[in-house]
């Protein structure tokens, strides 16, 4: 190991992001010496709070040599096939956002092409009738990806329980030889290049290391030191509001997450966890308190301020989930976005000299992913169609330019432009566009090699394979039963 190589590492933050950032560093750089201080979770933490995730959590464990076992059965996780969203346009059914594929490709066109062709013939089957993953989430079964069938092209998502979840990344993270220290950060010290020199807690002891990890919240209490620069997105994401809930008993967590839009936002339920996110401006918490469904404990509301550090790597600290990003969590992206500043930042693990070449181009990236994700979340509201002040006010804000030239080019002949660093394939940004009415105005050529007859043929045939294959699937309960009674054997 060279004079240059760092040794100490330092995470801030003793909720699961904190806890998977210790977990993934000394794990996969085993001669690291990682400390997590375990400060208390903050309540507008949102990567610690919520208890849906996107499938990169269940690869993030995964690499980590975290098996199904321990990172799903026994943390007490359900799974999660995707989001039903109603209420986002009116005078049209609810959709599904699945993790997987709708339908395949015919020819050189992506299927979502053909379906445009076929919905300005004539009626269609709903875009997600041609997912088997959004099928199976609807009848309320559960599958993983199966080789050699119809259902070999989706992933899967968790509802955790967030304690217990927390409780056995810590075990892990601790077992393979990451320390904790438990305190409350007094003052984060900074010296005249923008590096932090030490940490002093509540009760004097100072900390220090040669890399600093943030992971305590939007208040980023080590990053924050540095300096408070950051992209306010609040006239694209207008929900500044998150008031969560909880309830005891009744039915485990649902194989596909409702979120139903309100006036001033929109609501969500996942099993033990309830929630409802809104515009100050047009809803008060109590009136929000009164929305969570029944038999629901409401916390305190958390205010969130949409946007980003465009900087989340300076000097010698990296701030990762809400202390970089903070965004409502519609399309539960928050755990996620930490997850891959965590994989990043291992991939791009600095020496002592901190590159900048280094840090501009993690920054690059992350920056990146972010802005995409705002895009997708964004483009939920830029499309809706509700007819109340706060949903008009944001569809008439000027979107983002990556946004705005992914809508023009999908709203021409449904083409779908990918950037660098996107969190959701094509087919999910096909299935918020069609879900919410947005239909191309032009048939794109590539669709039209075929008859209309011959296509409206292929479409059939696949839609009754996946009603044919449906009741042969295990409802979610009772797939979660059978690995809880194969764990006890």
């Amino acid at each position: 190991m060279t004079a240059r190589a760092i040794t100490r590492v330092l995470v801030a933050g003793g909720g699961l992001t904190g806890w998977c950032a210790a977990a993934a560093l000394k794990r996969r750089a085993p001669f690291l010496d990682v400390t997590l201080l375990a400060t208390a979770i903050a309540p507008d933490a949102l990567a610690d709070r919520i208890a849906c995730t996107l499938p990169s959590l269940p690869g993030f464990q995964a690499d980590l040599g975290l098996g199904e076992d321990d990172g799903v059965t026994r943390a007490g996780a359900g799974y999660r096939l995707g989001t039903r969203f109603a209420g986002w346009a009116e005078g049209l059914p609810d959709y599904v956002h699945a993790y997987g594929s709708y339908g395949h490709a015919i020819g050189p066109a992506a299927f979502h092409l053909h379906w445009v062709r076929a919905a300005r013939e004539g009626s269609t089957t709903p875009f997600d009738g041609f997912s088997p993953a959004a099928q199976a989430a609807r009848a309320g079964r559960f599958v993983p990806p199966t080789p050699d069938t119809l259902f070999a092209a989706h992933d899967y998502g968790l509802t955790l329980d967030l304690d217990r979840h927390r409780a056995m990344m810590r075990a892990f993270a601790l077992h393979v030889g990451v320390r904790e220290t438990v305190g409350e950060i007094a003052e984060a010290a900074c010296d005249a290049r923008g590096f932090l020199s030490g940490i002093r807690l509540t009760g004097g002891e100072t900390l220090a290391a040669d890399l600093y990890v943030d992971a305590t919240g939007p208040a980023a209490r080590l990053r924050g030191a540095i300096d408070a620069e950051r992209q306010d997105w609040s006239a694209w994401l207008p929900c500044d509001r998150v008031l969560l809930g909880s309830r005891q008993g009744g039915e485990g967590p649902p194989v596909l997450t409702p979120v139903t839009a309100h006036a001033a936002g929109w609501r969500w339920s996942s099993g033990g966890q309830v929630g409802i996110a809104y515009a100050s401006a047009h809803l008060s918490d109590a009136q929000a308190a009164t929305m969570l469904a029944d038999g629901a404990t409401p916390d305190r509301p958390v205010t969130i301020r949409p946007g980003t550090r465009a900087q989340p790597w300076r000097g010698n600290c990296v701030a990762i989930g809400d202390a970089a990003t903070q965004v409502e969590p519609l399309e539960w992206c928050n755990l996620h976005l930490a997850l891959s500043a965590i994989d990043r930042l291992v991939a791009m693990l600095p020496d002592a000299d901190m590159a900048p070449v280094e840090r501009a181009d993690f920054n690059r990236q992350t920056l990146t992913e972010a802005e995409r994700v705002r895009d997708f979340l964004a483009a939920h509201y830029r499309t809706a169609c509700r007819p109340e002040p706060m949903w008009q006010a944001v569809a008439r804000a000027e979107p983002p330019a990556s946004l705005a030239h992914t809508l023009a080019q999908f709203a021409e002949r449904g083409r779908l432009p990918f950037y660098e660093e996107e969190t959701f394939a094509r087919d999910s940004w096909a299935a918020i566009l069609l879900g919410q009415g947005v239909l191309p105005r032009r048939v794109d050529p590539l669709a039209e090699t075929m008859t209309f007859a011959e296509l409206r043929g292929m479409m059939d045939r696949f839609t009754n394979a996946i009603a044919a294959a449906l009741p042969r699937l295990p409802a979610h309960a009772e797939w979660r039963a059978a690995q809880m009674r194969r764990l006890a054997r």
